[in-house]
């Protein structure tokens, strides 16, 4: 990754002191033009700017840990626990929502520009843009898709769509980009990959495991969709290959050595110690199951490892998750926080999607007795995406292999599925917290005690995030039918796909 910004970087003054080089002339429309911006941005700058910022903006503290990894239950907080306790910031919101639409207008104008000159960056382009409104309506529900950033068009005020609409788009514009992949052969996406480093194969396998994801999240509401698409990339490996192994994992690698390229959550930590920590949801499950991530997951709590401190015995590590959105704050040296792979490390990982989140699905389009070809049963899959699990975790083979032998053994039920995904899925807050309200697993999780007495009607964390109060204000027609259907701010109509019953 390194590299490729020092290209971009380099690319980008290249073009600033190519404009700033042009002399007097007579042109009136030379003249106004401004030669400090360029007028034509490279497709590498955009595409290089659109991989980092939905990096940097959505696998950050303010848009990933304060609220769908609290939600979900990956994380608890120790102090500041406002968003735990569902008490969220409106400027934070606003911000979310217009980087998410300002990252796909950037997109967008790839692929208004792409088809000229890559078949292959046209695809990654539409499969960024899936991923950004995944994120957006799986984070709001129902928001402006067809008519979004069309400003030059003269859409300034979007109208909606229904997720019930936006999940078919989506899966019919990965369609378009998994066939355009498999027909454009290997042309340059472009120096501005800093994902997969201009390797197609791998964004073809990125893109085919989206096609899953989305496919096993609507199996309940649109099962006939489910099940087509799942057949057929699942009957067509050489046209439409998945993840196959930890190295295919779509992770954004941060820089680390350059306060610009630090990775977020680990950047969070360093200046703020005792504000996040593990989750009794999540090491409660752990110690449950005698877990062997756990150790990867989180750091024991600082008194065990403190001769003469209070949890102190002969050294031997504790793990103690605090309570998520308590009504006090946690004294900071009796919770465990995470490890350095997943909190602390400063070059570490924004994860995107892993391979062993593709074999959970594979293994429940098994279980729904979908065709899944030569990819196997359940059974084969489940214990595949466990071992990439453990795995990509440093777990020892052996370790790995009694895992499976004992708490983690298959035992043919979803809710097991749903459960292992869960674990596998840690730092992926959007995903758990999408599981979570789509199958009611952690079964453990539950509703933040500190909340204040507005939500205590509700029994269950949040369905959605609140509507930007800039949405409200800019696009109040447009947005007044569907922020109707909202209440107390982040409940009310569930996603489309969320087929839990009494939760409110």
């Amino acid at each position: 990754m390194k590299k490729y910004i020092k290209k971009i970087a380099i690319a980008f003054m290249a073009g600033v002191m190519m404009c700033s080089t042009v002399g007097c002339t007579d042109s009136f429309d030379d003249i106004n033009k401004d030669p400090d911006n360029a007028a034509e941005v490279p497709n590498a700058n955009l595409l290089a700017y659109s991989i980092y910022y939905t990096s940097y903006r959505f696998y950050d503290r303010w848009f990933a840990l304060d609220e769908p990894m609290t939600f979900c239950g990956y994380v608890s907080k120790m102090s500041y626990i406002d968003e735990s306790r569902y008490s969220f910031r409106t400027g934070v919101q606003d911000s979310n929502w217009e980087y998410l639409y300002r990252i796909l207008n950037n997109v967008m104008d790839i692929q208004r520009r792409a088809g000229e000159v890559s078949v292959n960056l046209l695809s990654v382009a539409k499969v960024l843009e899936v991923h950004l409104m995944q994120i957006a309506t799986d984070r709001w529900r129902d928001v402006p898709y067809t008519d979004a950033v069309r400003m030059n068009e003269g859409y300034l005020t979007p109208a909606y769509d229904t997720q019930e609409k936006i999940y078919p788009a989506m899966l019919a514009k990965l369609k378009e980009a998994a066939d355009a992949f498999d027909e454009g052969g290997h042309d340059d996406i472009s120096e501005g990959d800093l994902m997969f480093e201009g390797d197609v194969t791998k964004w073809q396998k990125y893109c085919n495991s989206m096609r899953l994801r989305l496919a096993i999240r609507i199996s309940e509401v649109e099962p006939a969709l489910a099940k087509s698409t799942i057949e057929e990339v699942l009957g067509n490996p050489d046209k439409y290959p998945v993840m196959e192994s930890n190295s295919d994992n779509a992770f954004f690698w941060w820089q680390g050595s350059d306060s610009n390229y630090y990775e977020p959550v680990a950047n969070a930590y360093r200046t703020r110690k005792t504000e996040f920590c593990a989750s009794d949801v999540m090491v409660d499950n752990l110690l449950e199951n005698d877990d062997p991530r756990i150790s990867t997951f989180f750091t024991p709590t600082p008194a065990s490892q403190t001769e003469g401190d209070v949890d102190y015995t002969d050294g031997t590590p504790v793990y103690r998750g605090y309570t998520i959105g308590a009504a006090q704050n946690a004294t900071a040296k009796l919770y465990s926080v995470w490890g350095y792979k997943y909190g602390q490390d400063l070059g570490g990982f924004s994860p995107w999607m892993r391979v062993a989140e593709v074999y959970f699905h594979i293994a429940e389009a098994a279980m729904l007795g979908y065709d899944t070809g030569t990819y196997g049963n359940a059974e084969t899959n489940y214990n595949k995406a466990i071992t990439f699990s453990m795995e990509e975790n440093e777990v020892s083979d052996a370790d790995a292999q009694a895992y499976l032998a004992n708490a983690g053994k298959f035992d043919n039920t979803l809710k097991k599925l749903w459960y292992e995904e869960w674990v596998a899925m840690f730092k992926q807050g959007m995903e758990g917290w999408s599981l979570y309200r789509r199958t009611g697993v952690p079964e453990n999780n539950y509703i933040a005690p500190g909340r204040p007495s507005q939500y205590a009607n509700h029994n269950v964390p949040p369905l959605r995030s609140p509507y930007p109060a800039t949405e409200l204000n800019l696009n109040g027609t447009n947005n007044a039918p569907y922020n109707a259907e909202v209440v107390d701010n982040l409940w009310g109509k569930p996603m489309w796909w969320d087929t839990r019953e009494g939760v409110y």
